[in-house]
């Protein structure tokens, strides 16, 4: 029996974004209850009625220039949500904070969150959370690069600490049980993981998440079988393997398919089913039978994926959010508001 998936029925009226897609897997249709968030919350409470436009803009200058900023703002916000929730504790600086921790390793845009924060803290002071700044402008960076303009609710407020201690995010290396177990205990589905795994269709990573597959998957010595071998004699050109302390640990593509363009595409899924995928968590979605299913239906076609993706982004978004008089609003968002 098939299931329809509906794309932003929550969103009704306001936004006209009715879609639909066929899966035969179990996933949810609408965000997680309770919804906290408010639609355009800064209109709705006339605190900063053009906050969402002012950090459009900032994004559409910075992207201008620098188009790395999609998966780059991608990856701070999944280190945020899946660690404390969206409270962009992530942001926080400190010599045991989050950004500490070893899985966090590479993280970037913190500079550019910060250019948006001084922006608004000029237009409207001690209203907009680095939170909120933080979703709304990887939804636009994002856009930018060929992904929906999916709706983000907001008014979120701001963590207050931050430690690496935290971070629980697994190895890239895990099977797609652990995996799938990891984006459950989030509040996520197999149609959200198998989706939101589909943002490594662009961006890059360090040799050191990969070098395992390249000589001693699984400590057997050898490389992991399922990687096609023109992707290993590849990687391996790329990433030789570790033999001293300190030796460099070069960035390489997470889909050479999409390069430096950065573009937002469904050649990820494609490369899935050749065995070409270059972290070992992405291949796994070839060895579980509704994975497979969601992968080659994203292969096939890109307004699908598109759609899922718009609402898993806001079901990510609403993981564990603070809201009313939870957290704070910071001014800075590297530091807690001085008391």
């Amino acid at each position: 029996m098939r299931r329809e998936r509906l794309g932003f029925g929550f969103a009704l009226a306001v936004l006209s974004l009715w879609c639909t897609m066929e899966v035969a897997v179990e996933a949810a249709w609408s965000l997680q209850t309770p919804v906290k968030l408010v639609w355009h919350y800064y209109k709705v409470h006339n605190t900063c009625d053009y906050a969402e436009a002012y950090i459009k803009h900032q994004v559409e200058s910075f992207y201008k220039y620098d188009k790395t900023i999609a998966p780059k703002l991608l990856r701070l916000l999944y280190a945020d949500c899946f660690v404390n929730g969206c409270d962009a504790s992530v942001l926080l600086d400190g010599p045991n904070s989050e950004k500490t921790a070893p899985q966090n390793r590479g993280l970037a845009g913190f500079a550019f969150i910060d250019k948006i924060k001084t922006v608004l803290e000029a237009r409207c002071p001690g209203v907009v959370s680095c939170a909120d700044i933080l979703n709304l402008a990887t939804r636009d960076a994002v856009h930018l690069a060929g992904a929906p303009s999916y709706p983000v609710y907001t008014g979120r407020r701001d963590g207050m600490t931050s430690t690496k201690d935290s971070v629980d995010i697994p190895s890239p290396s895990i099977s797609s049980e652990a995996s799938l177990a990891y984006f459950r205990s989030r509040g996520l589905d197999v149609l959200d993981m198998t989706t939101l795994l589909g943002a490594h269709s662009m961006g890059r990573t360090h040799c050191s998440f990969i070098v395992d597959r390249l000589y001693n998957f699984n400590d057997t010595g050898k490389p992991d079988p399922s990687m096609k071998a023109s992707l290993l004699e590849e990687m391996r050109k790329l990433c030789p393997p570790k033999t001293r302390k300190g030796q460099p640990d070069p960035l390489i593509f997470l889909n050479p398919a999409s390069g430096s363009k950065y573009s937002f595409t469904n050649s990820y899924y494609s490369r899935v089913l050749t065995n070409e995928a270059v972290l070992g968590v992405d291949q796994q979605l070839l060895y579980n039978e509704d994975t497979k299913q969601i992968t080659e239906e994203f292969a096939a076609g890109f307004e699908d994926f598109r759609r899922s993706f718009a609402l898993s982004m806001s079901r990510m978004g609403n993981i564990n959010v603070l809201t009313g008089k939870e957290g704070e609003i910071r001014k800075n968002c590297r530091f807690p508001n001085k008391k």
